[in-house]
C-alpha cells in the first residue's frame, strides 16, 4: 500500500543524546537511544473509516516526533503502520452508508494521507493494509492451530468453522501472561472485552476472553481462501501481529499506538507473536494519551470527533494543529477547545515572528548543534514536546542563548519538532 509524500526534513548532526521513554506496560523507563545504530518502531494505523480525527493525529504526530528524535541521533529507522482495510466496523459503516467497503477503506485511506502529509508527518518504511497480508495471517493461524493454541469453534450461520486463540494453551506453552501487555485485572478485562470488539459470550469458546483469529465466511461479507481454515477473513489482532513480524526484528524496538489498544489489541498481538514464533514482540511500549471533547473521550462511536480536514478547510493551518497537539505530554490525555487552538496559533506566530527578527548572519553565531542540544535535552525525558515548545518560548522571548542564524533556527526546529516556522 502507498503511503503519502515525505516532508523536508533537514539533515542535521547527529548527537549522542539519550532518550528515555516511559515503558506504559511496565511502568519504568528503556533507554531507545543506544541501539547499534537501529531503532525500530511499529505504530498500529487507522480503520479507515472517520479519518482523521484528532485522537488520529495525536498518535501519530507524537510517533513521528520519535522518528525526528532518532534520527537526529543518526539511528537508522524501521518503522512499519498499517490499516486495518477490513474488519467489522468498516463493514458496519460500508453497510449503514450504501458505499461499497473497498471504496469507503480506499477514499478514507486517501483522506488520511492527505492528512499526514499536511500535517508535516514522516510517512513509515512500510505501510501495510490487512488484506496484503491475509496469506501471512492463514500461515500463522494454521501454526497455532498446529501448535495447539488455537481451535475451532462452530458457526452456525456460516459453512465453515471460526477459529479462536487459546489463551490457557498459550499461557502454558509461552511466556505470555494474559495481563502482561494491558496490565488490567481479570474484572477490568472483561469489562473492556466487548466494549473493544471482543465476542465474550459466543458459544464453544474455551475463556470468555479468548480472541478470534479467522472469521468463517458470511453470506454477504469478504472473503479470502484460508486454506486448511476454509474461506473467509482475519480477526483483528492477528493482523499487526503478522505485518509486524513480517517487516521487523523480533523483538522490535517500541510498540505504539492509543491506550484504548492495550487491552485487547496490543496484548493479544503480542500473544499471537510470542506463540506464533516464541519471542517477545517488542522490547516496549507507548501509549499514547485520549482526547476529549465536552467531557468525553473523542471517538468515532460518539461521533464527538474534531476532524483535521475540518480544520484544513475552516483555514486552520495545520502547523498551529502539530504545536496544539505537542503542547501535551504523548502519554497525558487532554481536551480539545477552541480556545487550545488560538492558543496555539497565537504561540507559532509568536516564534515566526522571532525568526523574521532573527539575522540571517551572528558575527558571534553559535553552532546549530548548540540549539539542537537545547531541544533534544528537553525532550530527552520520556519525549517531553511541552518542554520543547517552552525552549522555543523562551528563545523567542530572548530569554535564552544560542544566538544562531535564521536558517539554523529553521532547520533545527524542522527536523526535531515538524513545524516550519519560515513558512
Amino acid at each position: 500500500m502507498r503511503s503519502w509524500s515525505v516532508p523536508a526534513v533537514p539533515d542535521l548532526p547527529p548527537v549522542s543524546e539519550t532518550l528515555e521513554l516511559y515503558d506504559t506496560t511496565a511502568s519504568t523507563t528503556v533507554s531507545t537511544s543506544s541501539r547499534r545504530g537501529v531503532a525500530s518502531l511499529y505504530v498500529c494505523g487507522i480503520t479507515p473509516y472517520d479519518a482523521t480525527h484528532l485522537g488520529h493525529a495525536n498518535t501519530y504526530v507524537h510517533f513521528d516526533t520519535l522518528v525526528r528524535y532518532w534520527r537526529a541521533c543518526g539511528l537508522e529507522i524501521q518503522y512499519v503502520q498499517n490499516v486495518t482495510d477490513i474488519d467489522d466496523p468498516l463493514l458496519e459503516r460500508a453497510t449503514a452508508t450504501g458505499v461499497d467497503w473497498r471504496d469507503l477503506a480506499e477514499s478514507q485511506t486517501q483522506l488520511f494521507r492527505e492528512d499526514m502529509a499536511a500535517l508535516g508527518v514522516i510517512p513509515p518504511t512500510y505501510y501495510v493494509g490487512a488484506v496484503e497480508m491475509i496469506p501471512a495471517v492463514v500461515e500463522d493461524v494454521e501454526r497455532l492451530l498446529d501448535l495447539g493454541i488455537a481451535y475451532p469453534v462452530e458457526a452456525v450461520d456460516a459453512a465453515g468453522e471460526d477459529y479462536y486463540f487459546d489463551i490457557a494453551a498459550a499461557e502454558q506453552q509461552t511466556e505470555w501472561r494474559l495481563g502482561s501487555i494491558g496490565r488490567y485485572d481479570r474484572p477490568a478485562m472483561e469489562a473492556l472485552f466487548p466494549d473493544r470488539g471482543g465476542d465474550p459470550d459466543r458459544p464453544g469458546k474455551r475463556d470468555p476472553l479468548d480472541p478470534l483469529l479467522w472469521r468463517a465466511a458470511r453470506e454477504g461479507e469478504p472473503q479470502w481462501s484460508g486454506g486448511e481454515l476454509g474461506e473467509g477473513r482475519p480477526g483483528w489482532h492477528i493482523e499487526c501481529s503478522v505485518i509486524a513480524r513480517r517487516h521487523l526484528p523480533a523483538p522490535f524496538t517500541i510498540q505504539g499506538g492509543g491506550s484504548d489498544l492495550r487491552f485487547p489489541h496490543h496484548e493479544f498481538s503480542a500473544a499471537h507473536a510470542t506463540a506464533a514464533d516464541g519471542r517477545p514482540l517488542a522490547e516496549g511500549y507507548m501509549h499514547t494519551g485520549m482526547v476529549g471533547l465536552d467531557g468525553e473521550k473523542m471517538s468515532k462511536s460518539r461521533g464527538n470527533l474534531v476532524l483535521v480536514s475540518q480544520l484544513r478547510a475552516q483555514g486552520t493551518d495545520p502547523q498551529a494543529i502539530r504545536t496544539l497537539i505537542l503542547s501535551n505530554h504523548w502519554r497525558e490525555d487532554w481536551a480539545y477547545t477552541d480556545g487550545a487552538l488560538r492558543g496555539a496559533e497565537e504561540r507559532l506566530t509568536t516564534w515566526k515572528s522571532a525568526l523574521r527578527a532573527t539575522p540571517h548572519r551572528h558575527d558571534d553565531a553559535v553552532s546549530a548543534t548548540d540549539l539542537q542540544y537545547a531541544l533534544m535535552s528537553a525532550m530527552s525525558g520520556d519525549l517531553n514536546s511541552p518542554a520543547a515548545l517552552h525552549t522555543l518560548d523562551l528563545w523567542a522571548a530572548g530569554q535564552i542563548s544560542p544566538k544562531t542564524s535564521a536558517s539554523d533556527v529553521r532547520d533545527v526546529v524542522m527536523a526535531l519538532l515538524g513545524i516550519d516556522l519560515a513558512a
